[in-house]
């Protein structure tokens, strides 16, 4: 397949809104209202110019491109076809981050190295087709696979394998598979809430148990009883 000029690519990147955008109205509004696209468009000059050797125009010019854009994309990386960075102001992409086609990514998204070693791949490689949630922090040399979903402000830290959905703190593959919406992130079980759901559910049946065995055992405990009640009702809330 015959590789894609800069200009294709740049033209290809101006459309995005009209496709991943429902408030999007008319063209317009790119020139003051979409930050993401304008990083992006940059950012393929900027790269040009980092593959032909010229690093430091190309380091400059991503520097006013983040004065104007609020985003930190470093014109080493590598980014694919129909990359969307929707509101993406924070973003944050590292020199050595892959990100492949159809990649949608929200404000606040970190793509950022564990390691201070030169020469090396730093940071994470992000599959076709991936979405990452506002706020999500993605780091070290690990791979995002085709299709997965990160949930917003997760911390991720190892390889989240194809097809998959991962959330937390650090980030949990939750199952195989995910909601037919890719920006349905309000579909994300909360897995914190759940485990102490379950935990606070088992020790209220062990306790149980051993008022039955033991009358009048947990009788001087009512203190510790209301804080139980009080912090079911946030859960249940």
């Amino acid at each position: 397949m015959k590789e894609m000029s800069v200009w294709e690519l740049i033209k290809e990147d101006f459309s995005m809104p009209s496709k991943n955008d429902p408030a999007f109205k008319s063209r317009f509004e790119l020139f003051f209202n979409y930050p993401g696209v304008w990083a992006v468009v940059n950012y393929r000059v900027a790269h040009f110019l980092h593959q032909n050797g010229f690093k430091k125009i190309a380091r400059i010019l991503m520097g006013i491109s983040q004065f104007l854009t609020s985003v930190d994309l470093h014109p080493g990386a590598k980014i694919g076809r129909r990359v969307f960075l929707d509101h993406a102001i924070g973003v944050v992409i590292g020199e050595t981050a892959i990100i492949g086609n159809d990649v949608l990514i929200y404000q606040g998204v970190t793509l950022g190295g564990v390691s201070l070693e030169k020469g090396v791949k730093r940071h994470p490689t992000i599959e076709d087709g991936a979405v990452i949630g506002a706020g999500a922090k993605i780091l070290g040399d690990i791979v995002i696979g085709k299709n997965c979903r990160i949930g917003s402000n997760s911390v991720v830290v190892k390889n989240v394998p194809d097809e998959s959905t991962a959330v937390g703190i650090p980030a949990r593959v939750i199952d195989k598979g995910r909601d037919k919406n890719p920006r349905a992130h309000n579909k994300i079980p909360d897995i914190n809430k759940e485990l102490f759901a379950y935990l606070v559910k088992r020790v209220a049946n062990i306790e149980e148990a051993i008022n039955e065995e033991h009358k009048g055992l947990l009788d001087e405990d009512s203190e510790l009883d209301e804080i139980y009640k009080s912090f079911i009702k946030t859960i249940k809330d």
